[in-house]
């Protein structure tokens, strides 16, 4: 009975996550079909015709935008993990006086839809001179990144052992010295945890970047997605391709890390 439950569950598993793929499957299966063949019914259930004229066009005019949205992800990973670790590091650590109001603040900031955050850094950007900059994509794509990494930062560092602290305090290093040589090396799963789920943020980014860079000269590959297919809606085999290829980064870093994250995110959720 139990191998027979065991297999049941297997079968609906495979089955569930075939449906939850098959909408990828089928933006692999349009990029690689033939534009004469795009409008036959029924459609090809298989490349069997495939052609790499759409990836030719990604590359030859989307390149840039997947230029622009590494530049803003790996900034935005910087400037996240340079705010959020100290301040979760004092959090849990250094107990500052309203710590727990200030974490009760950062969960609240995490409830506040992007467009209304959005109108306002429009105005305070337009007033500051740094509207459509990749400059302002980064701040604004951090302000979503930092609460989640303070809160996963303080939760995994509420769990090393104050014994560790005290034995660097005896060593003679201080809170800052502490915190680089000791608190860092050990906070490697959040670090990578919220390194990813910043680097996803701003790589999947939309309402910023239409909000604050619609008129920039580097733009993001979600506004260059968006054009494409405004300008070619026609081609869908170029526009799928244009999506596989934006997927495929995030994609290996998801595979790439996953067991951080996994590790990273239940930092914290059982206390010895």
């Amino acid at each position: 009975m139990t191998r027979t439950r065991s297999g049941i569950t297997t079968a609906i598993g495979v089955v569930l996550t075939a449906l939850m793929l098959f909408p990828v499957y089928w933006m692999v299966n349009v990029s690689l079909t033939p534009s004469q063949n795009l409008r036959k019914s029924p459609p090809n259930l298989l490349p069997l015709d495939a052609t790499f004229d759409g990836y030719a066009r990604v590359f030859s005019q989307q390149l840039p935008f997947l230029g622009t949205s590494l530049l803003v992800g790996l900034g935005t990973v910087v400037l996240t993990l340079a705010l959020s670790a100290p301040a979760a590091y004092s959090l849990a650590k250094l107990r500052p006086r309203g710590g727990s109001a200030l974490s009760f603040i950062l969960l609240i900031a995490q409830m506040i839809p992007a467009i209304i955050m959005a109108m306002g850094f429009y105005a305070i950007y337009l007033n500051i001179g740094i509207l459509n900059t990749v400059w302002g994509l980064i701040i604004a794509d951090s302000t979503i990144a930092v609460p989640f990494g303070v809160l996963i930062f303080t939760a995994f560092m509420s769990g090393i052992p104050n014994e560790l602290l005290q034995a660097a305090t005896i060593d003679g290093a201080g809170y800052w010295r502490t915190f680089r040589s000791v608190v860092l090396p050990v906070s490697r799963n959040s670090i990578v945890t919220v390194s990813l789920f910043a680097f996803l943020w701003a790589w999947s980014d939309f309402i910023f970047a239409t909000t604050l860079d619609g008129g920039g000269d580097l733009q993001p590959i979600t506004l260059g997605i968006y054009r494409y297919i405004g300008n070619n809606n026609q081609e869908w085999n170029a526009i799928m391709a244009t999506a596989v290829v934006a997927s495929i980064p995030t994609a290996v870093l998801l595979v790439a890390a996953q067991r951080f994250v996994a590790a990273g995110v239940t930092a914290g959720a059982v206390k010895d």
